[in-house]
């Protein structure tokens, strides 16, 4: 296999713990692998990965830890992008329809189940078959991230060849335009519906470890244990102010 498959933990019943990276720097990522992770998240849309660093943090990551490439559209370009880099999975940004969601399933897949272009330098390491049999276990994950998303998510689940659910909380409030936790507790527990009713883990966008644990406590299979611009900034605030005598 050309990487460590997702799959097998989205199937395991297990919730997976994922470490959030969007500062583009690969020793981060070595750091993180390290730690272990359930899946490791590479921001490609908001993030300042660019595809020399994308490459290597997956080099790092490819064999031990699931890499999870969060694209920066749904468009097949950027898909095969992440995926001739090696992700073992695409979490395609604001599906708002099964329409989108089925055009994300298609720029994952090779012919004749879908529409990506054959090649990239480590798909092509092993050769056409292991290219093919890697493509099998490619992980389709969806991000729900606006009110429109919320509103087909019955639909967009169960588009054949989706993986899991994704839902991203920032956007989510700011297309609601609240951050009533009321209201966006509503949406998210239909999306969580929609993904179970089809047989999906739905996993949420959390801030830290102690929110990961209670997304767990909630039934989500998927959380955002820690992310690196969160942890770098605490980091430097926490040693300033143990300095100063203020921790």
């Amino acid at each position: 296999m050309l990487f460590q498959s997702l799959k097998p933990g989205l199937r395991g019943g297990q919730p997976l713990d994922l470490i959030w990276l969007a500062l583009g720097s690969v020793p981060m990522a070595e750091f993180a692998v390290h730690a272990k992770p359930g899946a490791l998240v590479l921001d490609l849309q908001h993030g300042l990965w660019e595809r020399g660093t994308l490459e290597a943090a997956i080099g790092a990551a490819v064999q031990r830890v699931p890499v999870i490439a969060r694209c920066a559209e749904n468009a097949p370009t950027a898909i095969a992008q992440a995926l001739d880099a090696g992700a073992a999975s695409v979490l395609v940004p604001l599906v708002e329809s099964a329409g989108d969601a089925r055009s994300a399933v298609q720029a994952c897949r090779y012919p004749p189940h879908g529409r990506r272009s054959g090649g990239g330098v480590r798909p092509l390491l092993a050769g056409i078959d292991a290219m093919l049999a890697a493509d099998r276990e490619v992980a389709v994950g969806l991000l729900i991230e606006t009110v429109a998303g919320v509103e087909n998510v019955e639909a967009i689940a169960a588009v054949p060849g989706v993986d899991y659910l994704f839902i991203g909380t920032g956007d989510l409030a700011l297309s609601r335009g609240t951050q009533d936790p009321a209201v966006l507790r509503r949406d998210c527990e239909r999306v969580q519906r929609a993904a179970r009713a089809h047989g999906l883990p739905c996993g949420l966008f959390t801030a830290d470890a102690h929110a990961a644990r209670r997304a767990f406590a909630d039934g989500y299979g998927m959380a955002v244990c820690a992310n690196d611009i969160d942890l770098i900034r605490q980091g430097f605030q926490a040693a300033r102010a143990c300095a100063h005598g203020e921790g």
